[in-house]
C-alpha cells in the first residue's frame, strides 16, 4: 500500500512538473530563414536586358542629382563621371563596375551571438515596422507615438519567435526632442533586446552617434572589423540623392556598417506608371547609390532595396498588396541577383486603417511575394497600418504569428523515408484512419504549423468564450507577451557607459524640433 501511495505521489509530482514546464515562460527565437525553395522570376532574359540597358541610358543621359553635397560631386568627378552643377552623368558601365566590390552576403552581429543574421544568398531576415509617427491599439485608438510605445514594440519584437531583427524606428517617439530621440531609440534596442538592430539616419551626426554607441556595446575594434548595424538609406526619388541620407550613408560605409540603398517610390507619382518604367528607374537609382557607397569604402556591406507602391488615381493615396507591386518586387529581386547583391523589399504592407480583413489580404499578398521573390531583408514584416503612418500593437502580433508560415514554406517539402509515410499507409490500409497509427503519434507535434494566435475551436466553445475576433485575441497576446517579457542580461559596466554617453550627449545640445 505504501508503495502504491508513493507511486501515486511520484506520478502526481511528474504531472505537476510537466504542467509547470508547459506554463513556464519560454523565449524562443527562430533562426533566420534559409530558403530550400527556388525563387520565382517573372521576367525573362530579354526583358531584364532591356531594363538594364535603359537604366544605363538614364544614368548616362538623364543623370542623377546629388544635392547640397560638394564632396559627393568631387568623388564622382574623380571616378570618371561628368558633373554639371549638382547633376551627375555616369558613363555606361561605370556604376555597375563599382558595385562589384559590394559583398554578395554578410553577417550582421547581434550582442547575443546566437542572434546573428546572414543577409544575402538564400537567406531571409525579418524585421518589424519602421517609421510611423502614430500608434494604434484596441483601447487607446490612434495617437501620436511615445517612447513608452517604442519600448513596448522593442519588447514585443524580442518576444516574437519569428522576428530575427529588432529593427530601427519602430515608431517615432514624439515626446522626445527630434535631435535626441535617436539616442533613446538606439538605447532601447540595445538593452531591451539582444537581436540585431538598425542605426539612425535622420542626420549624419546621429549616424555617428549610432556608431559610437555601438563601440560602447561591442567594442571599437569589433565594430570596425564587423557589421553590427544595417540602416535604411532612402533615395529621394526620382533620381535625387539628398545630403542628409547620403551623409548618414557616408558615415556608415566608412565604419564598415551596412546600408540598405532603397528607392522610395509611389508609382505614377515618383516613377512611371508602368512596371518596366518603374524597374528602370529603380535600377538606375540603386546602381548610382550603391556605386557611391562603394566609392566611399570598397567592400562595405550594402543591400539593394526596392520600396514601391502604386497610387489610387482617384484619391492620390498609395495602395498596397496590388499585383503591380508584386511584379515590381519580383523584377527588382531578379535585377539584384544579377548584380550579386542582397535584396530588400516586402513587408506587412497595407493601406487599411485597422487590423481588419483589408489589412490581412494586403499583408499576405506582400509577405508571399517577398518570400517567392527572393527578398533577403524584409523591413516592415509586422505591425504596419495605414500606409506606414501607424504602428499597430495588435497587427504587430498578428503579423508576427503569420511569419511562422514563411519559415515553414521556405523549408520546402521533406522527402526522406519518414516523410514518405509508407509504413503508415501499410499500417492503416483501406477504410481505416491515421489518428492512432504509429507514424502519426511519432510526428504529430511537428507535422503541422500551429498558430499562437488564431482561433480554430468549434463554434460552441468559441461562443462560450466570448465570441472573440482576431483583434481581441491579438490584444490578449500583446498583454501576455509584455507580461512574460524578461530583459536579456547586459554587462552592468556597458549599461552604465551607455547611460553616461546618452546623458552627456543630450546635455551638449538644446532641444530641437528637426
Amino acid at each position: 500500500m505504501a508503495d502504491q501511495h508513493a507511486l501515486r505521489r511520484a506520478r502526481g509530482g511528474g504531472g505537476a512538473a510537466r504542467r509547470a514546464e508547459r506554463t513556464a515562460v519560454k523565449i524562443e527565437a527562430a533562426k533566420y530563414i534559409e530558403r530550400k525553395i527556388p525563387n520565382y522570376g517573372m521576367l525573362d532574359e530579354a526583358t531584364l536586358e532591356i531594363i538594364e540597358k535603359n537604366a544605363e541610358t538614364v544614368l548616362e543621359e538623364v543623370g542623377v542629382n546629388f544635392v547640397d553635397n560638394p564632396q559627393a560631386l568631387e568623388i564622382w568627378r574623380k571616378a570618371g563621371a561628368k558633373v554639371d552643377g549638382e547633376r551627375v552623368y555616369i558613363p555606361r558601365g561605370l556604376a555597375r563596375e563599382l558595385c562589384k566590390t559590394a559583398p554578395a552576403k554578410f553577417t550582421q552581429h547581434a550582442r547575443n551571438p546566437d542572434r546573428n543574421v546572414e543577409i544575402g544568398g538564400d537567406t531571409l531576415v525579418l524585421a518589424p515596422v519602421y517609421g510611423p509617427p502614430f500608434v494604434r491599439d484596441a483601447d487607446g485608438g490612434r495617437r501620436y507615438a511615445t517612447m513608452d510605445d517604442f519600448t513596448k514594440f522593442v519588447k514585443l519584437g524580442y518576444m516574437s519567435k519569428y522576428l530575427h531583427h529588432s529593427g530601427g524606428t519602430v515608431c517615432e517617439p514624439t515626446d522626445v526632442p527630434v535631435n535626441k530621440r535617436h539616442l533613446d531609440m538606439l538605447h532601447a534596442h540595445m538593452v531591451y533586446s539582444d537581436k540585431p538592430f538598425m542605426g539612425a539616419v535622420t542626420e549624419p551626426s546621429r549616424a555617428q552617434d549610432s556608431v559610437e554607441m555601438c563601440e560602447i556595446l561591442f567594442g571599437k575594434d569589433f565594430v570596425q572589423q564587423n557589421t553590427v548595424m544595417t540602416s535604411l538609406i532612402n533615395v529621394n526619388s526620382p533620381l535625387t540623392f539628398d545630403s542628409i541620407m547620403m551623409g548618414a550613408m557616408e558615415i556608415y560605409a566608412r565604419n564598415n556598417q551596412a546600408c540598405i540603398l532603397s528607392p522610395f517610390i509611389v508609382g505614377g507619382a515618383m516613377s512611371p506608371v508602368s512596371v518596366m518604367g518603374t524597374l528602370t528607374q529603380v535600377l538606375a537609382e540603386c546602381l548610382a547609390g550603391i556605386a557611391y557607397n562603394q566609392l566611399i569604402r570598397p567592400g562595405a556591406p550594402v543591400i539593394m532595396g526596392c520600396f514601391v507602391t502604386s497610387i489610387d488615381m482617384n484619391s492620390g493615396a498609395p495602395t498596397f498588396g496590388t499585383p503591380e507591386a508584386t511584379q515590381i518586387l519580383n523584377g527588382a529581386g531578379q535585377l539584384a541577383r544579377r548584380l550579386n547583391l542582397p535584396f530588400r523589399s516586402g513587408g506587412g504592407l497595407c493601406g487599411s486603417k485597422l487590423p481588419d480583413a483589408q489589412a490581412a489580404y494586403e499583408t499576405a499578398h506582400t509577405h508571399n511575394a517577398a518570400l517567392l521573390g527572393g527578398v533577403n531583408f524584409m523591413l516592415h514584416a509586422c505591425g504596419w497600418l495605414e500606409g506606414g503612418l501607424v504602428a499597430s500593437f495588435e497587427k504587430f502580433v498578428m503579423d508576427a504569428d503569420q511569419l511562422g508560415i514563411l519559415h515553414r514554406l521556405a523549408a520546402g517539402i521533406a522527402t526522406d523515408e519518414n516523410a514518405q509515410a509508407m509504413d503508415a499507409i501499410f499500417e492503416v490500409g483501406p477504410g481505416g484512419h491515421y489518428l492512432g497509427c504509429e507514424h502519426t503519434q511519432s510526428n504529430f507535434k511537428e507535422a503541422f504549423w500551429r498558430t499562437d494566435l488564431l482561433d480554430y475551436k468549434p463554434f460552441e466553445t468559441w461562443d462560450e468564450e466570448g465570441a472573440r475576433d482576431t483583434q481581441t485575441l491579438a490584444k490578449m497576446r500583446v498583454t501576455k507577451l509584455l507580461n512574460d517579457y524578461q530583459q536579456p542580461a547586459l554587462d552592468p559596466a556597458i549599461a552604465a557607459a551607455l547611460d553616461e554617453y546618452i546623458k552627456a550627449k543630450k546635455a551638449s545640445m538644446p532641444d530641437a524640433l528637426v
